[in-house]
């Protein structure tokens, strides 16, 4: 039975929104019930910001995850701090080990540690950080396709920044490529 429950958080500016619109976005298209539900901290790029995403099977009767997330996405230590309590035994937890030197605390979850930056750097766009935690969570979910994600990218996108649409798809592709190795 589907029922992913994902907190994705970072600082504002790293593409944690985005993260989660394109998961819930993605589900949508393939006809699963999703919900998103965005948190800001007091400001928004350089402050707080997370969002719980629900994908499932069955109607979701509230967007609120508070201490059953199956998965947490990491991109800054105070995340990190926030979030990993949040998550049930044998959950997982996808840490951007570019800027958390720090290791998960907990024995009864699975960590995954993935070098976003660097590889967004080496990609030539330090800004698909973001998308490559996302190609790293969906490599282990299979929560929904790679495709669908682009399918929403694009409406999410628009034309003005087709061009783009390559280098995330490569960033997704590198994410998943980090965790099956």
């Amino acid at each position: 039975m589907l029922n992913e429950r994902i907190i994705c958080a970072g600082f504002g500016g790293q593409g944690v929104m985005l993260m989660g619109q394109l998961i819930s976005y993605a589900g949508m298209l393939e006809g699963k019930e999703v919900s998103w539900l965005p948190s800001y901290g007091p400001e928004m790029r350089g402050g707080t910001a997370n969002c719980s995403v629900m994908v499932s099977e069955r109607p979701i009767g509230s967007p609120v995850i508070t201490d059953n997330a199956t998965v947490a996405i990491v991109l800054n230590l105070p995340s990190l701090d926030k979030f990993e309590k949040d998550i049930v035994a044998g959950g997982n937890l996808i840490i951007n080990s570019s800027l958390i030197e720090k290791k998960a605390s907990r024995t009864d979850i699975t960590a995954y540690y993935v070098p976003a930056n660097e590889i967004a750097v080496e990609l030539g766009n330090p800004r698909v950080a973001n998308m490559i935690m996302l190609g790293a969570y969906l490599e282990l979910s299979k929560i929904v396709t790679t495709e669908s994600v682009m399918t929403a990218l694009k409406k999410i996108f628009g034309e003005s920044k087709a061009h783009l649409m390559a280098i995330n798809e490569e960033a997704m592709k590198r994410g998943a490529e980090a965790v099956s190795a």
